[in-house]
């Protein structure tokens, strides 16, 4: 047998695949959760390709929340293109360590709250946002993404241009 001891900033500086790995070793070394099978993603058939308008709606009824808006901006980020036919794939450990929040469950809070924005701008109880798999990963319509990614990049033009035009405003 041979040991290995890595540091912190090793671990969260080395690849993904490798952190992932660590994660699910970890995981089943230490019996925190059975390691799931590997699985193929949900169906696409619940999930919403939403519109620039659908994601502003969302973002509308979720604003008083910071961190459902971290989470729900975290998926302007590309994810990776899973399965047939595609969808954003993220992970779930990463969104949780790239918002700040201290457990899965605080995601999964926020995406639930996410989730009910949807059903409320669609008026449609059947339509998801976002869907799950036994592995940690968060699926999104690839539409979805370009969405939010879109969104994003207007409310910082938008905010760049305030900025320019109180900058040129004359001091009164």
């Amino acid at each position: 047998m041979i040991g290995v001891t890595l540091t912190a900033d090793q671990i969260r500086n080395a690849p993904a695949p490798v952190r992932q790995w660590i994660e699910q070793e970890l995981t089943a070394a230490l019996a925190l959760a059975p390691r799931p099978p590997a699985s193929a993603p949900p169906q696409a058939a619940h999930l919403v390709a939403c519109s620039v308008d659908d994601v502003t709606g969302v973002l509308d009824r979720i604003e008083g929340v910071l961190a459902a808006v971290n989470v729900f901006l975290e998926f302007g980020r590309t994810g990776i293109v899973y399965g047939q036919p595609g969808m954003m794939a993220f992970r779930l450990m990463d969104i949780m360590h790239h918002t700040r929040l201290q457990t899965i469950d605080q995601v999964m809070a926020c995406l639930d709250m996410i989730n009910r924005a949807l059903i409320e701008v669609k008026s449609d109880p059947s339509v998801r946002f976002c869907s799950f798999d036994t592995e940690g990963h968060c699926f999104i319509a690839p539409q979805t993404q370009v969405s939010i990614a879109a969104l994003w990049q207007d409310m910082i033009t938008r905010q760049h241009a305030a900025r320019m035009d109180a900058k040129a405003a004359p001091a009164a």
